[in-house]
């Protein structure tokens, strides 16, 4: 019983995390949750407590689904640079990759809740504290390894690099055009290439 369980939730998950990422929290009606799964309304709350516990696992869904196959390209590399190297190759792609999920989750979630949903924009400010300290801790690794130079804040790098980041991917969403975040990633490349020691 507890398989079959598991299976819904996950099925559950899987339909409507799009709606989510698409419409917004706000946006999302039950009808959309229930069409989407083809379940009804206590079939949804028999897995999940509220909208609410179904939304923010639907957007840990959507994040994964978008971070997963970079942290995979990622794990076949042991070096700092080369690990940047690779975050800046997948960003290049990202736009492709987001445009027909309705977006970046992180920038529509973060936009949607920002105002009207605390808890939903709680769960979207962890999710950036993490990939933030994940570059952080990317630079640091470089800098250990004789890669980075020593002097690098790593701390302000990595913050200026997702603010790039999010920044390109969010002009490339609002003007339809990857161009945005490929610029952005041409200026990581150029800034890594500045605190690489060669």
């Amino acid at each position: 019983m507890q398989r079959d369980s598991t299976v819904t939730h996950s099925f559950i998950l899987e339909k409507v995390a799009p709606i989510f990422n698409k419409k917004g929290y706000s946006g999302t009606a039950l009808s959309d949750l229930t069409e989407a799964s083809g379940l009804t309304k206590g079939a949804l709350y028999f897995h999940f407590r509220n909208k609410q516990d179904l939304a923010i696992q639907a957007f840990r869904l959507n994040v994964k689904k978008v971070i997963d196959p970079l942290a995979e390209r990622m794990k076949s590399h042991d070096r700092a640079v080369e690990k940047l190297e690779m975050l800046i190759s997948y960003y290049r792609d990202y736009y492709s990759l987001i445009v027909e999920e309705g977006g970046c989750p992180i920038l529509n979630m973060a936009t949607d809740a920002n105002n009207n949903n605390p808890e939903l924009f709680e769960a979207v400010k962890k999710i950036i504290l993490k990939l933030e300290n994940g570059l952080i801790d990317m630079i640091r690794l470089g800098i250990e390894q004789g890669e980075i130079k020593e002097d690098a804040d790593a701390v302000a790098l990595g913050k200026n690099i997702y603010c790039m980041i999010e920044g390109g991917v969010f002009m490339s969403v609002i003007h339809k055009d990857p161009c945005y975040v490929a610029n952005m990633m041409d200026l990581i490349a150029q800034l890594l290439k500045e605190i690489t020691i060669t």
